[in-house]
């Protein structure tokens, strides 16, 4: 956790052209790309900040560029093209160009964090009515470690932060929260039937019962999410690999962080039990 809020303090992101604008340029070869050729091209032409990567297979090729205040993203493409071509024996075919303003990229960049906010506001009204309070709070503290070591890894390595690596992260939150809840919700039947133990030795069963299962469910979505890392292509590389770091931090929070958290606020049977109404017995008399 220092380690990530030290690094998004002073590296921040590197965000990609969906938040701060630019030009995104597809083309395609014949043969093989050469793509350190076309770095050293770009980067003598003026644009050593581009993105140059695969595109699903070695022919195709993806440019990103981003803003340059001195030029039109038109002219930009074109002297993009004009370079390219000029280091390779065929000329690359343009399968697409886009441009993204930078009043977009801010727009996304607000309804995203928007997006992180409310859907943070909605889990915790949802566990406090479902549960308790103090099981709402020791949620949000595991949903917000887990959302800011995964932002962390992207701040630590400088990987590029898009749209694809947002949806991971919301994504990431809905996965948290589900392994919470089970860990909760066995803790509360337990409070209930173990009125004689210790609130912390009710917590250590309840993890351990329900640890085959967050482990099972884990491997599981694992296993997707490196055969998406390996053979997905760099189109969703970004968003399974802040998946396969979300889903690591967001099962041992759920065991390390959730129940804890609920434990040091006081958490006890106590605050799960059913009241007891008064005259209940007498109701189904005549």
């Amino acid at each position: 956790m220092l380690i990530s809020i030290v690094s998004l303090a002073t590296r921040g992101l590197d965000m990609g052209i969906d938040f701060t604008g630019g030009t995104l340029i597809e083309v395609g070869y014949q043969q093989a790309a050469d793509l350190t050729v076309l770095r050293q091209t770009l980067t003598e032409t003026g644009f050593s900040d581009a993105t140059v990567q695969n595109f699903g297979t070695t022919k195709d090729v993806l440019i990103r560029l981003k803003p340059h205040d001195d030029m039109q993203n038109k002219d930009i493409s074109a002297k993009v093209l004009d370079a390219i071509n000029k280091t390779t024996k065929e000329p690359a075919s343009v399968r697409r160009i886009e441009f993204v303003g930078p009043q977009v990229g801010d727009d996304l960049a607000q309804d995203g964090f928007l997006a992180l906010l409310y859907s943070t506001i909605g889990i915790l009204i949802y566990i406090a009515w479902r549960f308790e309070w103090k099981f709402s709070v020791g949620a949000i503290i595991a949903t917000f470690h887990d959302v800011i070591v995964t932002l962390g890894v992207f701040s630590v390595f400088q990987l590029e932060f898009d749209l694809t690596v947002l949806a991971a992260v919301l994504a990431l939150i809905g996965y948290s929260l589900n392994d919470t809840i089970v860990v909760y919700d066995r803790i509360r039947e337990n409070f209930r039937e173990l009125r004689k133990t210790s609130t912390e030795e009710i917590m250590n069963i309840s993890v351990n019962v329900t640890l085959s299962r967050t482990i099972m469910t884990s491997l599981t979505v694992v296993l997707v999410l490196v055969s998406l890392f390996f053979l997905g292509g760099s189109v969703i590389h970004n968003f399974a690999t802040a998946m396969l770091f979300g889903v690591v931090f967001g099962t041992y929070s759920s065991i390390f962080i959730a129940s804890p958290a609920a434990l040091i606020l006081g958490i006890s049977p106590a605050d799960l039990m059913i009241p007891v109404k008064e005259g209940a017995d007498l109701d189904h008399l005549p």
